[in-house]
């Protein structure tokens, strides 16, 4: 996917969200919701470049089994959980109270 470590640094940049003081609270939590799809959606395409692939032993014949599984593609519970992650993260709600 990346030939170069600076490739994937360059990828990593272009999601990180530009700070600019003049966006309300609106444009703030629809910026964090479209980071949340794009890691969500991210997220299922390296799973579903690899399925997920598990070995497990068959007990009766003593054989290695593999089990492939499709990733379930997010929805909007799995993108909401994660946008409020990130805006947690941002309101720094998930400090611990000393």
């Amino acid at each position: 996917m990346f030939k170069t470590p600076q490739e994937m640094a360059e990828f990593v940049k272009s999601l990180t969200p530009q700070v600019k003081y003049n966006k309300n609270g609106y444009e703030i939590r629809t910026k964090i919701l479209e980071m949340a799809k794009d890691h969500e959606a991210m997220e299922f395409q390296f799973k579903l470049q690899g399925y997920e692939a598990s070995l497990k032993e068959d007990k009766s014949t003593g054989e290695m089994v593999n089990k492939i599984t499709m990733p379930s593609v997010p929805g909007v519970e799995e993108i909401l959980e994660t946008a409020n992650k990130f805006y947690n993260f941002v309101e720094n709600t998930n400090k611990s109270k000393e």
